[in-house]
């Protein structure tokens, strides 16, 4: 554990529509409503998932590795107002994340394959990335897309998202792209559900969070996505 970085608890669960109306209901009552949701409460997240010539990420994932990380890039609302590049890292039963700004120009080298765009002076993320690249042939993999709706308390540092109409944008990787095709990731419409908290949960929040006899589940966006790449296939993709 990197004693330089902020550590939370990450509880994540699948939900179905009746789960999601019922425990929506409750948290309503109890939480803020995320200060970055439009006026229906939600907003748009597309991500850029990258992994290595030996897909370490997709495999250490599937194979129940402890500590591992992930890099991607993160775009709100299909908007380049804000571009984030972002590794995610797993320890234990804890995560952190590492993020930096980039330019509109910066993702378009980056995608291209011209990663000196990311040699810049202090910027330690950065100059990770450009490694990666050089050394493991980390590549952009998947686009993963979906709607989320959040809330937050001050007690606990809580955020509470529910992410809904995950869909994979298959083998394409741009993600400024207007038409660029996704499907729908699951067959069931199922919403991911997830809370984030630092060294504690509110008794009265994890009542509401438990009344639907929900089960913790170890998934991922990015994983869920990577199956319906073509033939299903985990090489070169």
């Amino acid at each position: 554990m990197n004693p330089r970085l902020q550590y939370r608890h990450e509880l994540k669960y699948y939900m179905n529509t009746y789960q999601y109306q019922a425990v929506r209901a409750r948290l309503r009552q109890l939480l803020e409503r995320d200060k970055h949701a439009g006026p229906a409460g939600e907003y748009h997240i597309r991500s850029l998932y990258f992994d290595d010539i030996d897909n370490k990420a997709l495999h250490e994932k599937l194979g129940g590795v402890r500590d591992r990380v992930k890099y991607r890039i993160r775009i709100y609302n299909r908007s380049d107002r804000v571009i984030h590049l972002e590794k995610k890292i797993k320890f234990n039963e804890y995560v952190s994340k590492v993020k930096e700004s980039l330019t509109r120009d910066m993702y378009e080298a980056i995608v291209s394959g011209d990663c000196e765009a990311l040699n810049v002076p202090g910027r330690p993320l950065l100059h990770e990335l450009r490694r990666e690249i050089q050394t493991k042939l980390l590549r952009p993999k998947v686009i993963v897309d979906y709607v989320r709706e959040a809330y937050t308390a001050v007690t606990g540092n809580v955020r509470i998202t529910f992410d809904k109409e995950l869909r994979t944008g298959l083998n394409g990787i741009d993600i400024f792209d207007p038409i660029a095709p996704t499907i729908p990731a699951f067959d069931d419409n199922l919403i991911v559900f997830e809370v984030k908290y630092d060294a504690y949960l509110p008794e009265y929040i994890r009542a509401a969070v438990q009344s639907e006899g929900l089960v913790r589940q170890s998934n991922s966006k990015y994983v869920v996505c990577r199956k319906l790449l073509k033939f299903n296939s985990w090489e070169d993709q």
